[in-house]
């Protein structure tokens, strides 16, 4: 396995977010091995939660199927340990929500993602001045708190980059999760901001769907990530979908894989 950083180390990072359970956690591991075969260069993978308060219609939809159909967290645990089994190296980052991990027990969530082989968590709901309930736990089991920083983060975004781990997790609109036509924000100002605080990788999501987007903002970044898109095709084509999630994984990595 490698580290977080190291999936930035070559070249722009492809970074996909895929709902375990949705449809089922069989699909799961055939859409994570796709998208691990097609260069994802690191994985999100989603806890679901009955109240994801930072997503869209699309993943929320997901969340409630995978939670219908049985999905829990000690599940999630047990698929991304078979999925280190069967020989998956990519860095995994779990999204999930704090009632999540607070449910669970901190410390037995971050050595339970430990056992798993998971590098990194992000929690949406959780902002940097509340990040002392999780990071120093999750630092003793060598896992990652990702910081996430927003358009109105503004003159915390320093502070927050300066103590962050992984990478940061750049969001590029306001408002939840979801496909846009266009995004608007100046990524590159905060992506500036960043560099000029620490020596950490910034990826880019909410709202990238297409290829053209993808280079668009891994230029101005270190990574593009795509949740909505990827649930939508999973949402498609049901247990049909890691072929066609396979194909989109391909087309966006090797879209923002070129940039120099």
């Amino acid at each position: 396995m490698i580290a977080i950083t190291d999936a930035f180390k070559d070249h722009k990072a492809f970074i996909p977010f895929i709902t375990v359970g949705d449809p089922d956690l069989a699909t799961t591991e055939a859409i994570v091995k796709a998208a691990a075969d097609n260069g994802a260069d690191l994985i999100e993978l989603g806890i679901p939660f009955s109240d994801p308060t930072a997503e869209g219609p699309v993943i929320m939809d997901a969340d409630l199927v995978a939670l219908e159909a049985g999905t829990t967290t000690d599940k999630v645990f047990e698929l991304t340990k078979k999925l280190r089994e069967d020989g998956i190296t990519v860095p995994f980052v779990y999204m999930t929500y704090a009632n999540v991990v607070f449910s669970y027990g901190t410390e037995k969530f971050a050595k339970r993602a430990q056992d798993a082989g998971v590098q990194g968590v992000i929690l949406p709901d959780v902002p940097y001045e509340e990040k002392g309930d999780f990071d120093p736990i999750f630092s003793q089991y060598g896992i990652d708190l990702i910081s996430m920083i927003a358009p109105t983060s503004e003159d915390r975004i320093t502070r927050i980059a300066r103590e962050a781990k992984g990478f940061i997790y750049v969001v590029s609109s306001l408002g939840v999760t979801g496909t846009r036509a266009k995004i608007t924000t100046d990524i590159a100002a905060m992506t500036e901001l960043v560099r000029a605080a620490a020596d950490v990788p910034c990826a880019v999501g909410f709202g990238i769907s297409t290829p053209e987007q993808a280079r668009e903002m891994a230029a101005k970044s270190d990574g593009a990530i795509v949740g909505s898109a990827i649930i939508r095709l999973i949402a498609e084509h049901g247990r049909n979908a890691a072929g066609p999630v396979g194909a989109y994984v391909k087309a966006m990595a090797d879209a923002v894989h070129g940039i120099k």
